[in-house]
């Protein structure tokens, strides 16, 4: 019987009155029915049928509150323990001291295979009651939850975990800490580059955690972080013992332009390229290679900035310090080009040895040579030792001392006056460089290049490149010069012109072209003569233009400069001059025949009549009207 069912004593008694007596009792109708005892007076109406009474309110709560204490209280989300009551084949019953049991799936305990009927698990209470009125909790959740508060505080305190790395993903793994999934990205999987994700698939590995977003429930690791801690505290146990000179073991871990990174046991030193070799070279992969493992001397360290310069050469003598006997002044050598400069060009005789040809000891021309045009990178080239200083480590070479200097024979070779051709090398506003050969040469003057013509710049006549016909006309052996001319490979032509182009005298010319101050002008036999601009005008005003053919007049001739100043105004000037000058001497002609009439005809009369004197008087007044005239013009 359930304590909460509390049977009446009364109820069978009363049950068991028969039926007769009640009616025989309730037949009686003379007397009324409140004064009247029966055998029903004590029946407890509060029992129901099924002998069960019914509490009053105060009861009703007294027991509420017992019924209550027998069950544990629980809120949705809330840890709790429980207790395996039970299994199947897809579900685990744990007992939270709940009303109802709850169920858990079995594959939550996939990590617990020994799990038992008795065995107590930290559940999360997800719903008190789902849509089939059952308990829900979940082993899952619980676990994540409790993993959450331990990563977070895991991340406070710098703590290392290990996880189990699950599968790989986008950017890096996932991996599996304290039964809750993290992100490892993937350049935090190692110091260095990580292609190949899927090796690391299935180890499991220690973590530091570097990142958490308590909104989202998120977690970065990193594997990384732990080896650079490792590598930094092996970098100042290393730090600390390094010293100059000291002599360590070294893995090339990287490559550049400017030098190698070696791996010194967990701290890095750079290897620059002037250090690698006493020779010169281009790229440090000519002599070390990618996990090469070379000896390296510490050429300077600094304990704050953590860099450590590293040698390589310094190990091996200097070759200075080592010379052959073979190196010595006045000897012959063979080097190659390993550096140029505008100055002249450096070779290496031995690596580490190099001397150095100056521009001036490349040609015994006078004349400047480029050394970037002579000498090009790695070619060989023979050589004489001028000058050797072994203190200074410095060796000047030669060139052109490998021939006789050619000035030593200058005379017999290109005498004066002798003809020769030669290579244009050069060109200024002054002259034209020829080279005649290597290392002899001379200049033409501007005003050497042609009897007849005038050139404002050199290049009007020849271009760099091209032969050309010379003369010898000076040499100047001590200051290594020659000097040079063109036009009088002719006879000066200016000697027989003076007698064609005399002053007055009329050509035909071709203006060539003309600027504000005149015109240069093409006369026959080739000769340029020059116009002022203001004897260009033409009679109807204009004045002639470049390219126009037209007449002029000699007024000028100097042989000794070679000009010839012309004007074109000068002949339509001097034409009409002759004109007036012809007009006047016809009138001076009349004005002699009219006075001698008048003198002829006065000799003839012998007596004066009035009409005579009309005559004399109209010859004489047309005798001092041309005469006026005369006098005006």
């Amino acid at each position: 019987m359930s304590e909460n069912q509390i049977v009446n004593s009364n109820a069978e008694q009363q049950e068991a009155v028969s039926t007769p007596e009640v009616e025989t009792t309730t037949a009686t109708t003379n007397v009324p029915v409140e004064a009247i005892a029966t055998a029903h007076d004590d029946f407890d109406w509060s029992v129901d049928k099924r002998n069960v009474t019914h509490y009053s309110a105060e009861e009703k709560a007294k027991y509420d509150a017992v019924y209550d204490g027998t069950f544990k209280q629980v809120t949705d989300g809330e840890m709790v323990q429980g207790q395996v009551v039970g299994l199947t084949k897809t579900d685990v019953v744990v007992n939270i001291g709940f009303k109802s049991d709850g169920l858990v799936s079995l594959n939550e305990f996939r990590d617990n295979p020994g799990l038992a009927t008795g065995d107590w698990v930290e559940v999360l209470v997800v719903e008190k009651e789902d849509r089939q009125g059952n308990l829900h909790l979940s082993r899952k959740l619980a676990r994540i939850s409790r993993a959450w508060e331990r990563i977070v505080e895991i991340h406070k305190t710098g703590e290392v975990i290990t996880g189990l790395v699950t599968s790989k993903t986008k950017g890096g793994l996932i991996v599996d800490v304290l039964g809750m999934e993290t992100f490892l990205p993937g350049s935090q999987i190692d110091v260095k580059p990580v292609t190949d994700y899927d090796q690391f698939v299935g180890k499991t590995m220690e973590f530091k955690v570097v990142k958490v977003n308590e909104n989202i429930k998120n977690a970065v690791v990193s594997h990384k972080a732990l080896i650079e801690s490792d590598i930094e505290q092996q970098r100042a146990v290393i730090m600390s013992k390094l010293e100059k000179g000291q002599v360590l073991e070294g893995t090339i871990k990287n490559i550049t332009d400017f030098g190698a990174f070696l791996d010194l046991g967990g701290v890095d030193g750079l290897l620059y390229i002037t250090d690698i070799s006493w020779g010169r070279i281009t790229h440090p992969s000519e002599v070390l290679k990618i996990d090469q493992k070379v000896n390296v001397v510490v050429l300077d360290f600094d304990d704050e900035k953590k860099r450590i310069s590293l040698g390589l050469k310094q190990l091996t003598p200097h070759p200075w310090d080592q010379l052959p006997e073979t190196l010595a002044e006045g000897n012959l050598i063979k080097g190659k080009v390993v550096n140029i400069e505008d100055y002249g060009a450096f070779l290496e005789i031995t690596p580490g040895v190099e001397g150095l040809v100056h521009v001036s000891e490349i040609s015994w021309a006078n004349t400047p040579v480029n050394a970037k045009e002579f000498f090009k990178m790695g070619d060989e080239h023979e050589a004489k030792i001028v000058t050797i200083d072994k203190d200074a480590r410095k060796m000047s070479l030669s060139i052109k001392q490998l021939t006789q200097d050619p000035w030593n024979i200058i005379e017999e070779k290109y005498p004066v006056e002798s003809k020769h051709s030669g290579l244009v090398k050069n060109i200024t506003p002054y002259g034209v460089f020829v080279e005649l050969e290597p290392g002899i040469g001379g200049m033409i003057h501007i005003s050497d290049l042609s009897w007849t013509k005038r050139f404002n710049h050199p290049s009007e006549y020849t271009k760099v490149g091209q032969h050309i016909d010379i003369l010898i006309l000076s040499i100047d052996k001590e200051n290594r010069k020659l000097q040079l001319g063109h036009k009088q490979l002719e006879e000066d032509p200016w000697n027989q012109l003076e007698s064609t182009f005399g002053i007055g005298t009329i050509h035909d010319g071709v203006v060539l072209k003309k600027d504000d101050k005149g015109a240069l002008v093409q006369l026959p036999y080739g000769i340029e003569g020059f116009a002022p601009n203001r004897h260009l005008n033409k009679e109807d005003g204009k004045q002639v233009q470049a390219e126009e053919t037209a007449q002029f007049m000699v007024i000028e001739f100097d042989r000794n400069e070679k000009r010839v100043v012309l004007s074109h105004t000068r002949i339509w000037e001097q034409v009409a001059a002759e004109e007036k000058e012809a007009v006047m001497k016809e009138k001076k002609a009349d004005a002699a025949r009219t006075k001698k009439a008048v003198k002829d005809i006065q000799s003839k009369v012998e007596k004066t009549t009035l009409g005579d004197l009309g005559v004399l008087a109209n010859l004489k007044k047309k005798m001092d009207d041309e005469g006026k005239e005369s006098s005006a013009e």
